[in-house]
């Protein structure tokens, strides 16, 4: 039997890991074990949040031989140089650092680099949703606005490693309207969890919702700012959707992160802004709930590191 491949998710909370096995079988997907997780120690620098990668990895391995790394990380990564590019202040020091040499150096296999968002689209579209599609779009809404293209299992990166950032294309709803990236307009700063949170507050929802749960709560006891919330978000979310319907023409699109899991209002206008924005030659595009659940990035991060390996 071949050596696993050691996957590992670096995101600014926590780190998580697992050794994933090829598939086993033309129905089942591939095995992971010795799933666990460590807390990322965001705020001390690339040093530190290596160090407990490696920690992490050495506890998950085990002194079990692998086949290579995949790491999934948060940030712009230049896959082909396994470096960050740019990074959010969640994780201190980050932009700049060179990911893949430590890990080479540590394990001596073959590590290959790739963004969260990146490594989830891919485990999605190979093992969850997109399976039965040539191409898929992933729509991540959470606590960000991410997204990944991936064609015949293969993510889009782009020319700079930014390939599928879908929460900083302008809409008309976020006009004015911060976004974390430092510029104004971008669907991620209105339609996110924390956005929509700020949006209902705006709307005049009461001061005590704080956080995404009970805003769902609210919207579903009925109308009032924190259903109108979410009515606005879904339709511009949705209206970024279409647009790249129309430019990306993939086969399906799977949605997934804490906010699509809300449904109602969200999705009910979600639905309604694609159909507003869509040309007629992609309105019957599926849009599919994700299916590949929290797993999906390291399983990504394991198939793109096979994918690697030298023929």
């Amino acid at each position: 039997m071949p050596d696993p491949v050691l996957a590992l998710d670096l995101g600014g909370t926590k780190i998580r890991g697992a050794l994933v096995h090829g598939e086993g079988g033309p129905h089942a997907g591939p095995r992971l074990e010795g799933l666990a997780e460590a807390p990322t120690p965001a705020a001390d620098g690339p040093e530190a949040i290596l160090g407990a990668v490696a920690a992490l990895a050495e506890r998950i391995r085990a002194g079990a031989g692998v086949s290579a790394v995949g790491l999934s990380s948060a940030g712009v990564i230049d896959s082909a140089a396994g470096r960050v590019t740019h990074a959010t202040s969640s994780l201190a020091g980050w932009a700049g650092t060179d990911v893949r040499t430590p890990l080479a150096e540590r394990f001596g296999v073959p590590v290959s680099v790739l963004g969260d968002v990146h490594a989830h689209g891919i485990g999605e579209a190979r093992f969850g949703v997109g399976r039965r599609h040539a191409s898929l779009l992933l729509v991540a809404v959470g606590t960000g606005i991410g997204g990944c293209h991936v064609i015949e299992g293969r993510a889009v990166l782009g020319a700079h490693g930014a390939g599928g950032h879908v929460g900083h294309v302008p809409v008309p709803e976020a006009e004015g309207v911060p976004c974390p990236c430092g510029r104004t307009g971008h669907l991620e700063g209105l339609a996110s969890g924390p956005g929509i949170v700020q949006l209902a507050r705006r709307l005049g929802a009461d001061a005590s919702v704080q956080e995404g749960r009970a805003l769902a709560a609210a919207a579903g006891a009925g109308p009032g700012p924190a259903r109108e919330a979410y009515r606005i978000a879904g339709l511009a979310t949705g209206r970024m959707i279409g647009g790249l319907l129309n430019v990306l023409d993939p086969a399906a699109v799977a949605l997934a992160g804490g906010v699509s899991e809300v449904g109602g209002p969200w999705r009910e206008a979600l639905d309604h802004g694609i159909a507003q924005e869509t040309m007629d030659v992609v309105s019957r595009v599926p849009v599919l709930s994700a299916t590949a659940g929290g797993h999906a990035a390291l399983l990504g991060a394991a198939a793109r590191a096979l994918d690697d390996l030298p023929a």
